[in-house]
């Protein structure tokens, strides 16, 4: 036996062994499979193997549709594997819906596996509706708070029930927009109120108003109900404000005032200043007095009878001036 006949019985041993090798590994999936009704083919196992895509998961997901009464062919959910999609939670959703008797086929399903939404938390919450706190405890926040056109503050707590809508699922927002347009709805309704007796008489009062907005618009839920959990009766915010307010008048009609008392004091202070200009002017005009009677005198203009006159006119003056408690100055006039 040559060397070459050797070599061809070793490589046809070792092909061989690979080929037994590759048998026992997907011959439990694909007789599984065959025994479960949803056949998959060995090569299209050694296929998916080559291809990176995990058999088993392919597998199992095809016998549980095919056992659902759905029939899919392993393609497409390899290609939803190598999207980077949750075959299985995808499959258990279609087995989901299909026992609700809720429309969803699998390109709708892989789409929002895609989009990153929990498609069988969808299907569950269609079939069983979850309750939405509002506000979301999580974040911190225990009411709503509203105040009325009484200024009666109000502390308010809902819950919405609400069942997922499938169809809006892909693009429709989530329960952060639910929360934000209840909140806003309660708030809205609790500011017409004239009173706040009249929301604590009808809390209903509330979820009717908020309701008939229509607030799952454009959202990836259907709004069953609003409950109200809880009302509080908070501050007299109104008579805070109008508090607040007085105080703000109060220092501003203070500033106004001590602005007119500087101004009037300013005034005050030229006034004097002004007083006293005059008063210089008067002295000044008063210098000239004897040195116009002087001058008179040299003239011939003013008699010496006429100058005792005018002293006692002057004596007169200043008596008066003295009886009526007016400050006594010395004439001018005595000086000549």
């Amino acid at each position: 036996m040559g060397f070459e006949v050797i070599v061809l019985y070793v490589l046809l041993g070792l092909v061989g062994l690979a080929l037994l090798f590759v048998f026992l590994r997907f011959f439990g999936l694909w007789f599984r499979s065959l025994l479960s009704g949803a056949t998959v083919p060995i090569a299209r196992l050694i296929g998916m193997w080559l291809r990176k895509v995990n058999p088993a998961t392919i597998v199992d997901s095809r016998i549980v549709l095919v056992k659902a009464g759905i029939p899919l062919e392993p393609e497409p959910l390899e290609t939803h594997y190598l999207a980077s999609g949750d075959v299985r939670k995808v499959s258990q959703a279609l087995v989901a819906a299909n026992k609700a008797n809720i429309p969803l086929d699998f390109r709708r399903a892989t789409a929002i596996d895609l989009a990153g939404r929990d498609v069988l938390e969808a299907v569950r919450t269609s079939v069983n509706p979850k309750v939405i706190d509002c506000p979301d405890p999580e974040k911190g926040k225990q009411f709503i708070e509203a105040v009325a056109k009484d200024g009666i503050q109000l502390k308010v707590k809902a819950r919405v029930t609400v069942r997922a809508n499938i169809e809006r699922l892909v693009g429709g927002a989530m329960e952060e927009t639910i929360i934000a347009r209840v909140g806003e709805g309660i708030v809205t309704t609790i500011g017409s109120s004239e009173t706040y007796k009249d929301v604590l008489e009808n809390p209903d009062l509330i979820s009717r108003r908020v309701l008939e907005k229509g607030l799952d618009a454009g959202t990836a839920f259907e709004i069953l109900s609003i409950d109200i959990a809880d009302v509080d009766v908070g501050q007299n915010v109104g008579a805070k404000l109008q508090a607040d307010q007085a105080e703000a008048d109060k220092r501003r009609f203070q500033a106004e005032a001590e602005k007119r008392r500087a101004a009037a004091k300013a005034r005050e202070q030229e006034m004097l200043a002004e007083i006293q200009e005059n008063r210089a002017k008067v002295v000044l005009a008063e210098v000239e007095i004897p040195k116009a009677i002087s001058q008179a005198f040299r003239e011939g203009n003013l008699g010496v009878v006429d100058y005792y006159r005018l002293r006692n006119i002057q004596a007169d003056t200043q008596m008066r001036r003295n009886i009526g408690g007016e400050s006594a100055e010395q004439d001018p006039a005595t000086d000549v």
